[in-house]
């Protein structure tokens, strides 16, 4: 039995000194088993109803996300520091992947498991960044957006002497045997790289190269699949950049 997150916050030096130590020892066990359950759900907790961080406190998140709903691209061009990462791009690519939609979920919804890939500029920013916030430090396996439970086996590994990449990883769709798949690219390893199957979701996580965005279009094309795009604009007015600018403020040339 999991320690009732209300007693744990009441919990005073004083009290738990009283304690005879074989409770001591008790307590120590179920306040260990609590913090490992919320290490490896994650992705439950965010964006409560309530609280300091509840999800009328994100406006722009929740309107990134249902968004999804009536547009196959989606882009989010903002500061560093302000979530994109592990706010909105991991945490809906983490929704898709396992069909754990929460009940306020108003964006696109997968009724089946998808193939998906999230990039990042290299081999080593992917593995540090969106590696950790999906599947969890090295060694930490599940700690991350990805809940433990829906991990199925060992992700494999990366070749190329980059330490602790992963290449793909199976998680568990829904309460079904089925299971989607999650690849991790990079930029630096050129647009051929992403050439291939179909995929239904490609979460682009700092701007990538023009050809690159291409390709991964056309890898979302037979699927009308989803472009999830998340990135601190330091390129300035790219090309990239301007097809998301543009929408909103129409060139007039």
């Amino acid at each position: 039995m999991l320690l009732p997150a209300d007693l744990a916050t009441k919990l005073t030096p004083e009290y738990v000194s009283s304690l005879p130590n074989e409770m001591k020892a008790e307590l120590l066990e179920l306040l260990e088993e609590r913090e490992k359950v919320l290490a490896e759900t994650k992705l439950y907790q965010l964006y409560p109803a309530t609280g300091r961080l509840r999800r009328e406190a994100y406006p722009k998140h929740m309107q990134f996300f249902a968004a999804g709903a009536q547009h196959q691209e989606r882009c989010v061009m903002a500061a560093n520091r302000i979530g994109k990462t592990w706010g909105i791009g991991g945490y809906e690519t983490a929704l898709h992947l396992t069909g754990d939609y929460p009940d306020w979920w108003v964006g696109y919804r997968f009724n089946n498991p998808i193939d998906a890939w999230a990039a990042g500029d290299t081999t080593e920013t992917t593995r540090d960044i969106l590696q950790v916030a999906l599947l969890g430090q090295p060694g930490e396996l599940g700690r991350g957006l990805i809940p433990a439970a829906r991990i199925v086996g060992e992700p494999t590994k990366r070749g190329g002497g980059v330490v602790g990449a992963v290449d793909t990883v199976k998680v568990r769709w829904g309460d079904t045997d089925q299971a989607s798949a999650l690849g991790f690219k990079a930029y630096d390893q050129g647009r051929k790289k992403f050439q291939g199957t179909a995929k239904d979701l490609i979460w682009l996580d700092e701007e990538p190269p023009e050809d690159v965005y291409d390709e991964c279009m056309m890898r979302l094309m037979t699927t009308d699949g989803l472009m999830l795009c998340t990135f601190t604009p330091l390129l300035g007015m790219s090309k990239i950049a301007k097809r998301f600018l543009d929408v909103l403020a129409p060139s007039a040339e």
